[in-house]
């Protein structure tokens, strides 16, 4: 009985010290000599290769296949990047994007509108105009595919208010990150002289599961043009479904102008990227849910732009070598 006491304390203090571990654990990218690349929690160093959590399973990498090891994505462009957040609350991130740990508490349209209107943005092309809101503070925003399709000319214009009046400032140098024709998402990035005092405010990204029938929503955009137009309603349905896609419905006022803003809860959180009405009435206006976007900046590599072939919604990858496989003598 007693040495069956030792063998469970035993057991209960090693998983305690490998919870202790993966909690410690670095987040970092491994590149490899071959052009891959590899991202996990850094459980050890050891002097001929490192242990790396990937999620599913632990890798033993050898050094001698290993180019360089840089910071995660997570701490590199969020956590040490960041100075100040907007919000009193614990973030985290994953990606380009943040959530709150915390219960955020409800606030009215007024303040929110206030607070959250200088992360949304005016897209401007040769052929047109659209919202957009930033979701890093480094410059990263997003918009509708349809407002930039085929698009290189692209500016954005950034609103802040300064003594009851509002102030433009215009970036010529944007660059496109991802695009998704099929979602009608893009990921753009603000292009200017790198300062350690820029920061752009930003918007945070709710949860779906935090998303109810009913809940009261609010949109920000430029409708027809008139910058920083605030419109409200409430969430009438998370599955309407078209074309094999699932949307929200609100009837939140959205109009041609409104493509590619944020649609908002009332805690401040994106819950959908607005993107089209139907045509011939009132109050049946649709937004791409946050789950969707949320997928699309996760996996924005597989979106990447291609300057190549800008006007392509597909990523064409280089076919994998073939090896050269020498059969044993019998």
């Amino acid at each position: 009985m007693r040495r069956s006491n030792q063998i469970l304390r035993i057991t209960l203090l090693i998983g305690l010290y490998l919870q202790w571990q993966l909690c410690s654990a670095a987040h970092v990218e491994v590149k490899l000599k071959s052009g891959s690349a590899l991202e996990g929690n850094l459980l050890a160093e050891k002097r001929d290769q490192l242990v790396l959590d990937v999620g599913y399973t632990v890798l033993l990498i050898p050094r001698s296949e290993i180019e360089r090891v840089e910071k995660g994505p997570l701490e590199r462009d969020l956590h040490s990047e960041i100075s100040k957040a907007d919000f009193d609350q614990t973030m985290h991130g994953s990606g380009l994007y943040l959530e709150s740990d915390k219960e955020l508490q409800d606030q009215s349209v007024v303040a929110l509108s206030k607070q959250l209107g200088p992360a949304v943005v005016q897209v401007r092309t040769p052929s047109g105009l659209g919202s957009g809101f930033i979701i890093h503070p480094e410059g990263y925003l997003i918009t509708n595919y349809h407002v930039i399709e085929s698009e290189t000319e692209i500016t954005i214009e950034v609103y802040q208010e300064e003594k009851g009046a509002l102030k433009r400032a215009a970036f010529d140098s944007t660059r496109t990150v991802a695009l998704d024709k099929f979602a009608d998402l893009a990921l753009l990035k603000l292009e200017h002289e790198k300062d350690e005092n820029t920061r752009f405010p930003y918007v945070n990204l709710a949860r779906m599961s935090t998303i109810k029938v009913g809940q009261p929503a609010f949109a920000i955009g430029s409708p027809l043009g008139l910058e920083r137009t605030v419109t409200e309603g409430i969430v009438s349905t998370k599955t309407r479904e078209f074309e094999g896609r699932l949307f929200l419905q609100t009837s939140t006022q959205i109009n041609p102008g409104n493509s590619g803003g944020p649609l908002f809860n009332r805690k401040g959180e994106v819950i959908g990227v607005t993107n089209m009405k139907l045509n011939y009435s009132e109050g049946l206006g649709f937004a791409i849910p946050v789950d969707r976007l949320k997928y699309f900046l996760n996996n924005r590599e597989a979106y990447a732009y291609n300057h190549q072939n800008p006007s392509s919604p597909f990523r064409y990858l280089p076919a994998p070598q073939i090896m050269n496989i020498k059969r044993s003598q019998d």
